[in-house]
């Protein structure tokens, strides 16, 4: 498995579309509430339209989807919203993994599924193992993630690989050991539901992506809503560190990519 380089160590190729996106998908209780309708109803609908956004990213060259699908925090959540989530999850990786495997996606799901179901373990498991070989796109489904679990187990895993180097770890080290080594870290990080904050999500992973914030929420989250994030992207200044007058800025810039053809409605 190739470990991707540190945003922090090395400067990511420029490309004209994100490699990788993230996304926390806010608002489905929202949606549904301003329907007169049960918050349940807003995650169902929420699953539908997840499944439009995958199919939009790959086919604009996105290699990497990461979301935020249940958090470390949710279980605070009342129990029948808690209960209703898992058992959508269960259903749509029983509805879903066949349908991905055909399009040549890769499923991954992070987080620390130790108190989930052993019937959901088992399927994502099943689903992980059925699309590992894919390569259009990896999916990555965030669930009972949090971003601090996410940087302290890689900690524990390394420490214990290495006791001899304790006080003097590297980013290179830890980073075979973070639960998403497999994937670069996000060029592009969007938040529906117009709330401004990352709640938990990717801490490590983040540190140098592009921000985008809708006040869409997250049912409404359409294709054309995809491409007027990524046009914001794409005219992102990604220094990295530098100076604008080492990225040659006044230069020519460059040619958009039909996926960025559609006007950015949010300029």
């Amino acid at each position: 498995m190739a470990i991707f380089t540190s945003s922090t160590q090395a400067i990511p190729e420029d490309r004209d579309v994100p490699r990788h996106v993230a996304i926390i998908m806010d608002g489905n209780g929202r949606w549904a509430r301003k329907r007169f309708m049960p918050r349940v109803a807003g995650h169902k609908r929420g699953v539908e339209t997840l499944r439009q956004a995958i199919k939009a990213c790959a086919s604009r060259g996105i290699e990497y989807l990461t979301v935020f699908a249940f958090s470390s925090e949710n279980w605070r959540r009342p129990p029948e919203e808690v209960a209703f989530l898992m058992n959508l999850f269960v259903v749509a990786l029983n509805e879903e993994v066949d349908r991905l495997n055909a399009n040549g996606i890769r499923l991954r799901v992070v987080g620390d599924l130790s108190r989930f179901d052993p019937k959901l373990r088992l399927l994502i498991e099943e689903g992980e193992a059925k699309t590992a070989v894919n390569t259009k796109l990896t999916l990555t489904i965030a669930a009972n993630y949090g971003g601090r679990w996410h940087i302290l187990q890689a900690t524990n895993k390394l420490a214990i690989a290495h006791p001899e180097k304790i006080g003097n770890f590297s980013e290179t080290d830890l980073a075979p050991f973070l639960a998403m080594a497999y994937a670069p870290e996000p060029d592009l990080f969007i938040r529906t539901g117009g709330e401004q904050r990352i709640s938990n999500f990717l801490l490590w992973q983040l540190a140098y992506a592009e921000f985008y914030f809708t006040d869409l929420l997250w049912p409404e989250f359409d294709t054309t809503a995809l491409d007027a994030a990524i046009a914001s992207y794409r005219k992102r200044e990604r220094r990295f560190g530098r100076t604008s007058e080492q990225l040659g800025v006044g230069q020519e810039p460059r040619a958009p990519s039909s996926a960025s053809l559609l006007q950015d409605q949010n300029a």
